[in-house]
C-alpha cells in the first residue's frame, strides 16, 4: 500500500511501456518536449473534458474525472467515465489521438483507470474503450486476469524505476523517430552501442577540415 505522497501519474504507464528511457526523462529529470503528435494528443484531452458531466437516459457521463490506488501507487484523471445506472455499470473511456497500437500501453493505461475506479468505488469494471481519433470510433477492451496482472507489474517496474532515479542507456530504435525527446534523448549520440568519445572525436576532426 503507497502513500499519497507516493503516487505517480498513470499516463506514464504508457510511457513505460513505449520507452524506460523515455520514461525516467520525463518523470525522473523533468524533461518534457512537444511535437505534432503530442500536441495533437492534447488538444483532443482538452476537448474531452470540455464538458465536465452529461446525462443521456441512463448514462451519466463525467468527463475529467480525478482517480487515484494507493493499491497501484498511481493518481490520474479520466477522459471519460459512463456510469450507466439501469445496468449499474461503470465504463472508463481514453481519448487517443492515433491508432491503435501493437505494444499494449493504451491498455495499461486504461486498465490502470479501472482498476483505480474499481479501488474508489467498490465496484468490479469488466470492460472500457479506448477511443482513436484517426479512426473516430471505440475499441472495447476487456479487463482480463492478464491485463490486470501486467497493468500491477508495470506500476511496480515504475515506481522501482523512479524511485532509482537512474535514466537507462539511449538505445536506438524506429519508434524514436515519434519521440517528441528524440532531441533530448540523442539515442543515435549516446546509444548503448556508442562511444562518446569517439563520436566527438570524430566531429572535431571534421570542423578541421
Amino acid at each position: 500500500m503507497y502513500l499519497e505522497s507516493d503516487l505517480l501519474p498513470l499516463s506514464a504507464l504508457q510511457h513505460l511501456v513505449f520507452c524506460e528511457r523515455q520514461c525516467a526523462l520525463i518523470h525522473v529529470e523533468q524533461q518534457w518536449e512537444e511535437n505534432r503528435f503530442t500536441a495533437e494528443g492534447r488538444v483532443m484531452h482538452e476537448r474531452a473534458h470540455e464538458a465536465e458531466r452529461e446525462r443521456a437516459g441512463d448514462v451519466l457521463t463525467v468527463r475529467g474525472l480525478r482517480l487515484r490506488s494507493l493499491t497501484l501507487g498511481l493518481s490520474g484523471v479520466a477522459d471519460v467515465v459512463e456510469f450507466n445506472e439501469r445496468a449499474s455499470t461503470v465504463r472508463p473511456v481514453e481519448y487517443k489521438r492515433g491508432k491503435p497500437k501493437s505494444d499494449g500501453c493504451d491498455e495499461a493505461q486504461l486498465c490502470g483507470q479501472a482498476m483505480c475506479l474499481e479501488e474508489m468505488l467498490s465496484v468490479s469494471i469488466a470492460e472500457g474503450d479506448l477511443y482513436y481519433g484517426s479512426q473516430r470510433k471505440r475499441h472495447a477492451v476487456a479487463f482480463t486476469q492478464e491485463l490486470r496482472a501486467e497493468t500491477r507489474r508495470l506500476a511496480l517496474q515504475l515506481h522501482e524505476l523512479i524511485d532509482a532515479g537512474i535514466t537507462p542507456l539511449a538505445q536506438y530504435d524506429k519508434k524514436c523517430e515519434r519521440c517528441s525527446l528524440m532531441d533530448t534523448c540523442m539515442p543515435g549520440v549516446l546509444g548503448a552501442d556508442h562511444d562518446v568519445g569517439r563520436y566527438i572525436q570524430r566531429h572535431v576532426r571534421e570542423e578541421i577540415k
